[in-house]
């Protein structure tokens, strides 16, 4: 920061900060309105609407009948019966095409994630029939295609893992699964009925980026067991134990046609996806082609007979549809914990990506998504498909991308998906049994690649540095140490990141545009110029009892830096020091006790504190405590340019 001034005696007519306008004289200057006092039910109810109720979700039902308003509010819970008036032949054919596309592509990827989840694989399938029907009567989204997703089925199979072996107890096991899927679907109910949805928000963007990329990561390396035909395999998931395993086996646990399959089948997946992305027309060839992959190495399988040379194969599949499992679901005990704990973690993560698929498909399509809503719909369809035989399903990004592709129109496309789920749960099972484990690792490594976002992390890098460590904190402790540390660290470094911002905000020295009255960051704008004896100062941030003293601390070190400044350079001494408030939205009993002791300190220095444009919210609470009659209603202005120039004339006089 240099000293920089211009004469206060130059002949520049003041402008306004708009720049047009002369300033008023000061004996006609605006003084800072006080807000009408308002008790404290009014302020609790006003921020408590602004918490929760920010949308006004019942402004639809003001002024309406009785009858209207019964209508609404089923509209609110089931908005199928508001499209549904609207749809049209039209609509069920880009619905018809878009369900039948991404239910080939749900297909094999269900058998293949529900294996990442150690599962059967029926279980996977299950959980596409009965979740989607239940979110396209509930749901708010046109787009997003709902199933269960690789990065959910790996971090739900990797915390029963830890708790129960699904080898040696795979009833307990699928027990604890369904238990989780419950009060996964009760949090995320929970969470939207009570509008709780801004908790998901504390999971930064960058945060979820380094975690999808370590647990893309995580996944392919996993399906390195069934890709190269090995048997015995490590249960841990962090690269390291992996990789040992993997290399451990080399020599004896490879299988040669194993590995064949998998890589044919997938450098011919990669080429397919490499086929859509150039032409958007062809977008139907990638989203095939796992199916036509699934049916070609199966029929190869069972012509050869290759799993009797070592090849592993799905084996046998139940026909029929989702059997109950309400009895299965643990509501006492030791498990009921166990349940709660990885419901409530596994529910969090499937909610924060279907809210972003969600989000990202409707601003595409210019329509908005209610996310409360959304996290009842999400909540719901759990809790049913817990009692139903299904495991934790979401909004799948690759399902949802094709289905938007496909030009699906409205949620029926869910529906058409399901259709063809049942089908196949009732007629097509057997034929799966030949499918080998290698065209579905093949297929899981194809579907989790897009999940590694390098350009996503390379611009957080450009950004945001601090983004940028808590992207690979997140990345890192995923592929070294566990899914769930992984998503411990993202959590905690966005926390870290909050609280960092809110206990140490930013403050700026501010000087005046040559011929105007703005007065702007001096490093921001390098021609902006101080002005003589006045030291103007911009808080960014409400002042709180997590930051006041850090605020107080950080402003007598402006003032002091600027005062050895001017006395090296044989300047007036600083006499005013101003404090720019219209960042500083809001302010405690902590804060003003800051101020008050910046006011006396500088008192002691025969330096006047001055205010300029502090808030509705910051100005009541001043009056209140009494600090705006001991600093003077003549040093409160409503623009730093009104303060400055009723200094201007105080220094020339002294001068």
């Amino acid at each position: 920061m240099s000293a920089r001034a211009y004469p206060v005696d130059e002949d520049v007519s003041p402008t306004t900060d708009s720049g047009d306008l002369p300033i008023k004289s000061s004996s006609h200057r605006h003084k800072v309105g006080v807000p009408p006092k308002q008790n404290m039910f009014h302020d609790f109810m006003y921020t408590f609407k602004e918490t929760f109720f920010h949308d006004d979700p019942l402004r639809h039902f003001k002024d309406q009948p009785k009858s209207k308003q019964l209508i609404l509010g089923i509209q609110s819970v089931f908005p199928v019966f508001d499209w549904g008036r609207n749809y049209n032949l039209k609509k069920f054919r880009g619905d018809l095409i878009s369900g039948l596309t991404i239910a080939s592509l749900c297909i094999p990827q269900d058998i293949g994630y529900a294996k990442l989840a150690n599962l059967d694989p029926k279980y996977g399938l299950y959980s596409s029939f009965v979740p989607p029907l239940i979110y396209a009567c509930m749901g708010s989204s046109r787009d997003i295609a709902i199933g269960p997703v690789a990065v959910v089925s790996l971090l739900l199979g990797t915390l029963l893992r830890a708790e129960v072996d699904p080898n040696t107890n795979p009833d307990e096991y699928l027990r604890l699964a369904f238990t989780a899927t419950f009060f996964a679907g009760v949090t995320e109910a929970a969470l939207g009925f009570f509008r709780l949805g801004f908790l998901i928000d504390f999971l930064s963007h960058a945060a979820v980026v380094g975690f999808m990329g370590g647990a893309a990561i995580t996944i392919a390396l996993q399906q390195l067991k069934g890709f190269l035909g090995i048997k015995k395999f490590t249960k841990k998931t962090d690269i390291v134990s992996v990789l040992d395993s993997v290399f451990s086996a080399a020599h004896h646990g490879w299988n040669w046609q194993t590995i064949l399959i998998g890589a044919s089948f997938l450098m011919f997946l990669l080429t397919t996806k490499f086929i859509g992305k150039k032409s958007k027309k062809l977008f139907w060839v990638p989203a095939i082609a796992p199916l036509i992959s699934v049916i070609i190495s199966t029929f190869f399988v069972y012509i050869t007979r290759a799993d009797k040379q070592g090849v592993q194969i799905v084996k046998h599949l139940d026909q029929g549809i989702n059997p109950s499992s309400f009895d299965k679901i643990y509501f006492s005990g030791d498990n009921l914990v166990k349940g709660i704990r990885i419901g409530v973690v596994a529910g969090m993560v499937a909610l924060t990506e279907a809210v972003a698929i969600g989000r990202t498909f409707a601003a595409m399509k210019d329509y908005q998504i209610d996310g409360n809503k959304e996290m009842v719909a999400l909540g719901v369809m759990n809790v049913v498909g817990s009692m139903s035989s299904c495991y934790v399903a979401t909004g799948s990004f690759s399902r949802s991308a094709v289905n938007f592709m496909a030009g699906c129109q409205t949620a029926v496309s869910n529906i058409i998906m399901s259709i063809v789920v049942l089908l196949t749960l009732l007629f097509l099972t057997p034929l799966f049994k030949y499918t080998p484990n290698a065209i579905l690792a093949a297929i899981i490594i194809n579907a989790v690649i897009p999940l590694i976002d390098i350009q996503a992390a390379i611009l957080i890098f450009k950004v945001d540095k601090l983004d940028f460590i808590a992207c690979m904190g997140a990345f890192f402790g995923v592929i070294f140490v566990s899914v769930e540390i992984g998503l411990l660290i993202a959590v905690s470094i966005s926390f870290a990141k909050i609280l960092l911002q809110v206990t140490r905000p930013r403050t700026a020295v501010l000087g005046n545009i040559p011929r105007t009255s703005v007065y702007r960051n001096i490093q921001q704008y390098p021609e902006a110029t101080l002005v003589p004896g006045v030291l103007t100062i911009r808080v960014d941030s409400a002042i709180y009892f997590s930051n006041s003293n850090y605020v107080r601390e950080r402003i007598q070190r402006w003032l002091h830096e600027e005062e050895e400044k001017v006395k090296a350079a044989s300047l007036p001494r600083i006499q005013f020091l101003i404090i720019e408030m219209s960042p500083v939205t809001d302010i405690d009993t902590s804060g003003i006790h800051a101020l008050e002791d910046l006011y006396k300190s500088l008192q002691k220095r025969d330096i006047q504190l001055i205010l300029a444009n502090p808030g509705p919210l910051v100005i009541g609470k001043l009056h209140l405590s009494h600090f705006a009659d001991m600093l003077g209603p003549d040093n409160i202005f409503l623009t730093v340019a009104d303060a400055v120039e009723s200094c201007c004339p105080k220094l020339s006089n002294e001068v």
